[in-house]
């Protein structure tokens, strides 16, 4: 695993543009991504800039009781996952979603925690935290394509002048 890289969002808008961001740093053969954070600490609205910024132009919502919403309107598919009502890890064979890991689709996973040991390993992880008025947002990559993803990332959301990777975006 690569080291891990933060920064802090002042608001919902700025949530909406790391995931923005985010979606710039994906490489071309697809990824799945982790997302942790408590209720309410901004994975939706992550995982919303991130497909607004992929062209997706209707609402985007969070697939709590879908579990997996796909978005197929791109040059990849991609898999948006809430996995909170999850009882059991378990349950997640019985989504029947093998096929949605595999390249070049964007996995995209809400509480991954709720199907440990019935997913793939993230290529990136994210997390988000309350943090004053605002939320700090940390990643670490956990592959060699996370690893990209967290340079890419770095370039477009760190700003230089900290060797300690906690900047805000502004």
């Amino acid at each position: 695993m690569t080291r891990l890289s933060e920064c802090y969002l002042a608001d919902e808008s700025m949530t909406e543009y790391a995931g923005a961001r985010i979606a710039l740093s994906l490489p071309a053969n697809g990824a799945v991504i982790y997302l942790e954070g408590d209720l309410g600490a901004g994975k939706t609205t992550l995982s919303r800039g991130l497909i607004r910024a992929l062209g997706h132009q209707g609402a985007v919502k969070s697939p709590t009781y879908t579990l997996v919403e796909p978005y197929e309107d791109f040059e990849f598919p991609l898999y948006h996952f809430d996995l909170y009502r999850l009882s059991h890890p378990e349950e997640v064979e019985f989504l029947g979603v093998h096929d949605y890991f595999k390249p070049p689709a964007v996995c995209l996973i809400e509480w991954p925690g709720r199907g440990k040991g019935f997913l793939p390993s993230a290529d990136i992880h994210f997390f988000l935290a309350d943090e004053g008025d605002g939320r700090r947002l940390s990643w670490q990559a956990g592959t060699v394509k996370g690893a990209e993803i967290a340079h890419n990332l770095n370039k477009l959301l760190v700003f230089q002048g900290s060797n300690d990777s906690q900047e805000s975006v502004q």
